[in-house]
């Protein structure tokens, strides 16, 4: 089960997120799903289409259902199967 505590040891693919910061104002406010995610991006669909976005340059608030998580893009940089492991 993820929780705020874990979820940097968790797949992110499927979770609602919303950037709640970010160095490009037009990248602020997107929400929508995690449906992709590399090293450096995050990609994510939303009902204007999908966005990929830097996480180096955003902050992201993750939807958990019983509750909401915010978390620097920073943290987020890394394959997901080595942030996993770590």
């Amino acid at each position: 089960m993820i929780t705020p505590q874990n979820i940097l040891r968790h797949e992110l693919i499927g979770l609602n997120v919303q950037v709640t910061k970010a160095l490009n104002p037009l990248s602020r406010n997107i929400k929508g799903e995690v449906i992709d995610e590399t090293q450096q991006t995050i990609l994510i669909r939303t009902k204007n289409g999908d966005k990929k976005l830097l996480k180096r340059l955003a902050t992201f608030e993750f939807d958990l259902k019983k509750a909401r998580v915010e978390v620097k893009g920073l943290e987020l940089i890394g394959r997901s199967w080595e942030r996993i492991k770590k």
